[in-house]
């Protein structure tokens, strides 16, 4: 419930009368938005749940900037049921940014922390002016979509960490047994998800994940049967934050196998692939990732 937010009065339609506008009462919050296409004979095993990262949406997922078919198609391609959400307060789950709703304040990121950030390009590479900036050798995201993807960036809030792992948790729950495959912020949350329900999930992909649960917090022998990978992009080193991201899932990979269990690792680079930024599902060379990823998932002896 709200209270104490003052009523005022505007025409909400050209044309139209002038309304009392008061927003006090009750909401519904918390809730994720889910969309699903299912094959009519799927090869996987298992549904495949696409989790975007923070500040996005499940566009992420739906195509590329530059208008070739994302993931979501990729996989569906390859035989897989595929989910695409938005999780909470994202997208077309909805938000309110009104006083109670949530706690702090929302933000979203800057087109420098886009750029820089994602590795498109290095630190102090942005420029307002197009002509100025520059990006990595060999760069391999779609740069002359830059502003399209931009345009997919949505608010985001860092206090509903909670109510969306909660939201994950239901949704394995009722889809489940099924594969994730997390992006950059949500690696957290399917890592735990696993955690909270092993019987639910077939194995976890973390696409540069930015987290993990605490290896001295949480039993990781719970999930030592699940299969687990990640999957590292380019110019790692390059990056200001990006080196301490991929520690930490070293070091959970590392409690990991001490239980017997095992999380692969793709380093894209190492291959001979070269050029990806933080988003592979959207960089030019986006089918062959994909295709690595699948390869992957039937060594696992996760299809028909």
């Amino acid at each position: 419930m709200v209270s104490g937010i003052p009523t005022f009065d505007d025409v909400l339609t050209p044309g139209g009368p002038v309304r009392t506008i008061d927003q006090n009462g009750a909401y519904e919050v918390e809730q994720m938005y889910v969309q699903f296409v299912k094959l009519d004979a799927p090869r996987a095993r298992y549904p495949l749940l696409l989790w975007h990262g923070g500040g996005m949406t499940g566009v992420t997922w739906e195509d590329t900037p530059d208008g070739r078919p994302g993931w979501q198609m990729a996989f569906l391609e390859f035989g897989h049921d595929v989910y695409v959400s938005d999780a909470v307060e994202r997208g077309r789950a909805s938000f309110s940014p009104l006083t109670g709703i949530y706690g702090g304040d929302p933000f979203v990121r800057t087109k420098q922390e886009c750029w820089e950030g994602f590795r498109v390009g290095p630190v102090g590479s942005w420029h307002a002016e197009e002509a100025e900036r520059s990006t990595y050798d060999g760069q391999r995201f779609p740069v002359d979509a830059f502003d399209s993807f931009v345009r997919q960036t949505v608010p985001r809030w860092t206090v509903n960490d909670v109510a969306t792992q909660t939201a994950y948790d239901q949704l394995v729950q009722r889809v489940g047994p099924a594969v994730l495959m997390s992006h950059s912020q949500s690696g957290n949350f399917g890592f735990t998800a696993a955690l909270h329900a092993p019987d639910k999930v077939s194995a976890v992909i973390g696409i540069e994940p930015s987290g993990t649960p605490l290896p001295d917090v949480v039993d990781v022998s719970k999930v030592r049967d699940i299969p687990h990978l990640v999957v590292w992009g380019d110019f790692i080193e390059e990056g200001t934050r990006w080196p301490d991201y991929q520690n930490r899932i070293k070091t959970y990979r590392d409690a990991l196998q001490a239980a017997g269990g095992s999380l692969d690792i793709i380093d894209l680079p190492a291959l001979g692939i070269r050029g990806n930024s933080h988003f592979p599902m959207m960089d030019d060379n986006s089918d062959t990732v994909a295709a690595l990823v699948q390869e992957w998932i039937e060594s696992k002896g996760l299809m028909r």
